[in-house]
Order: structure tokens, then C-alpha cells, then sequence
């Protein structure tokens, strides 16, 4: 769900590595023989990509298989099944992410590759996650909606952030067995990323929260669809948003991931992370939120942008005949007293 800057990543190479991948040499400018080579080395990178992410979601359905037979439902809601989520989602996009910063002038594939990769990725998250969220947002808006405690909300954000983390943690563990070249580049570089911040901060601030504002928008839309709509037409929705904010923020619309992923790099102060990744995605949720519903059921009642009518109302023409025999009633009480005998 990331991009970055090339220049960034460039200046941390070494100087060989500079001229091959950033400077006039390039991979595809050597004739068939680099053409092959290219093609050759995207499909490593693919298949190794592949078998990371089998090996990751095959993982994650093993622990929450183990976690509904150990722990009870409740603990396993809240705990197990938003850690599973979050570390397989963040292990995922942090590879994504460096096929996106490497892949254009590292591996030789252009965005359009990545983006369908995104795409794909998304649909099968949404579709093997096993109602777990992995992202805060989702959490704290099911808690406005009054669907869920406070006690489990805050056991779902925890949950969240350990997984997050550990999927980093695990990522960075698997750049550097160097499977491929691209992992080679990525190990080399990956102590000194830079920021994704790559505009000004009010502007990376509004961007995340319109994507966050979008994406929670579809979801309350959504939520009672079949999967077979919600799952494409999410994938879809996070392809774009990528598509869109990527260049200037990295698009992340995911606190947690966006902790994981982007904190410890260096050229945006702590503040300015938590202005842009964490204020943003809360103000476009409650925006969402209260446009949808018209009120946040949490905090008030009162819907304050529609009418509630009532859903019941009694026919017009059922009054009306209502109406109408009451008047004999009255004409026929007025008739016994006027039948009276006078004295």
C-alpha cells in the first residue's frame, strides 16, 4: 500500500549499486541477454514472493485454528484472530512495498504489475481474514456503533499493534537471508529508509483522512453485503486509493501498519507521523460515520443530519372511514333525545 521517492532510496546504495540501478545502466539496456536476465529475475522474485506468502497465511490459519480449540470465543474475537490479521496483512504489504520502491528500476516491472498484485493481495485478505479488521479505525468505529466493549476494543487495538509489529519484525528477518536481489537491495537499505511523507503536512494529513473517509464509507455501505460483492469491490477500493494518495503519503490508512511500517524512518518528526497516520484515518472514520449514520450512537442520539419518521403510520383512507361512521353514532344520539316526549 506504499510508495517512496527513488532519489531516497538511491543515495543510501552503495556505489556500484548506484550506477547499476540508479544511474544511466540499467538492467534492460543490455540487449536480449539483460532482457532474459530481467525477466528471469522477476519471475524469482515472484515465486519467492509467492511461497512467502503461502507460507504466511498458512501460518496465520494454523493459529487461529489452534486459538478456537485453546482460548475461549471471546478472548479469541478480540486477541487471537486480530494479531493473525494484522501480522499476516503487515508481513504482505511490507513486501509489497519493496516491490513498489525496488521493482521499477531494481526488478524491471512497471506499477501496473504491482498495483494487480495489490489488488489480488486485498481480495485474498479480505477473504481469509476471519472477520478480523486489522486495522484501528475498524475497531474504534464498531466500538461507536455500540457492537463491541470498550474492554474489547482496547484488546483488539493491542492485539493489532503486537501483530503489526512482529510481522515487521519477521519481515526484516526474512530480507535478510537475501533469497533474491531485490531482498539483497532491500536488506541494504532498510536501516536507513526515509519517510513517505512527500508533501506538506496538512496536505499528507487530508489525504490520508479522505482515503480513510472513502474506505470506511464503502465498508458501512457494505457490511451487509455477500462477500462475493464486499471482497472485490474493497480490493478494488484500496487498489485506488493506493493508485491515488501512494505518491504522497504511502497510503496507509492503516494506524498500525502505518506504525510498523514507517516511524523509525528518518525525515518526518514523531508529531508529524501522528498528525498524518494516526489523527487523519480517526477524523476521515468519524466523518464516514457521521455522514452515514447521521448521528455517532456512542456519543449521541440525536441524528443530526436526517429526519426519522415514523415507521408507522396509519392509511389516510382508514381515517377517513373512521371518520365517517362516527357521524351516524352522533346523529343517531341526537336523534334519541329529540324523540323524548315533552311533558
Amino acid at each position: 500500500m506504499m510508495f517512496s521517492s527513488k532519489a531516497g532510496k538511491c543515495q543510501h546504495l552503495p556505489g556500484p549499486l548506484q550506477q547499476l540501478f540508479c544511474g544511466g545502466v540499467s538492467m534492460g539496456s543490455r540487449g536480449g541477454a539483460g532482457r532474459r536476465g530481467e525477466g528471469e529475475g522477476f519471475c524469482a522474485v515472484l515465486c519467492v514472493w509467492r511461497v512467502r506468502h503461502r507460507f504466511s497465511e498458512g501460518a496465520c490459519k494454523l493459529f487461529r485454528w489452534l486459538s478456537k480449540r485453546l482460548l475461549s470465543p471471546g478472548t479469541h474475537g478480540c486477541l487471537a484472530r486480530e494479531f493473525a490479521g494484522s501480522f499476516q496483512l503487515c508481513m504482505s504489504c511490507l513486501e509489497l512495498r519493496m516491490l513498489m520502491d525496488i521493482g521499477p528500476w531494481g526488478g524491471g516491472f512497471g506499477l501496473d504489475v504491482v498495483l494487480t498484485l495489490l489488488f489480488l493481495l486485498s481480495a485474498v485478505h479480505g477473504a481469509s481474514l476471519d472477520g478480523a479488521s486489522a486495522n484501528p479505525t475498524v475497531s474504534l468505529q464498531e466500538f461507536l456503533l455500540l457492537e463491541s466493549s470498550l474492554a474489547a476494543t482496547g484488546a483488539k487495538l493491542l492485539a493489532q499493534g503486537v501483530g503489526a509489529g512482529t510481522g515487521w519484525a519477521l519481515t526484516r528477518l526474512y530480507w535478510s537471508w537475501e533469497l533474491t536481489q531485490l531482498h539483497f537491495i532491500q536488506n541494504l537499505i532498510a536501516p536507513e529508509c526515509s519517510s513517505s511523507i512527500h508533501t506538506s503536512l496538512p496536505h499528507a494529513a487530508f489525504l490520508e483522512g479522505s482515503c480513510s473517509f472513502l474506505l470506511h464509507l464503502i465498508l458501512l455501505k457494505l457490511r451487509q453485503s455477500h462477500p462475493l460483492y464486499r471482497v472485490p469491490a474493497l480490493a478494488a477500493t484500496v487498489t485506488f486509493l493506493t493508485y491515488a494518495a501512494g505518491p504522497y503519503t504511502g497510503a496507509f490508512f492503516n494506524p498500525a501498519l502505518a506504525t510498523a511500517a514507517t516511524f523509525h524512518c528518518s525525515g518526518s518528526s514523531f508529531w508529524a507521523y501522528i498528525q498524518v497516520y494516526w489523527l487523519g484515518p480517526l477524523a476521515g472514520m468519524l466523518a464516514a460515520l457521521l455522514l452515514f449514520q447521521g448521528n455517532i450512537p456512542r456519543l449521541f442520539q440525536k441524528n443530526l443530519l436526517y429526519s426519522q419518521k415514523s415507521k408507522y403510520k396509519v392509511p389516510k383512507a382508514k381515517v377517513t372511514a373512521q371518520a365517517e361512521g362516527d357521524k351516524p353514532q352522533k346523529k343517531r344520539k341526537g336523534g334519541k333525545s329529540n324523540a323524548e316526549p315533552r311533558a
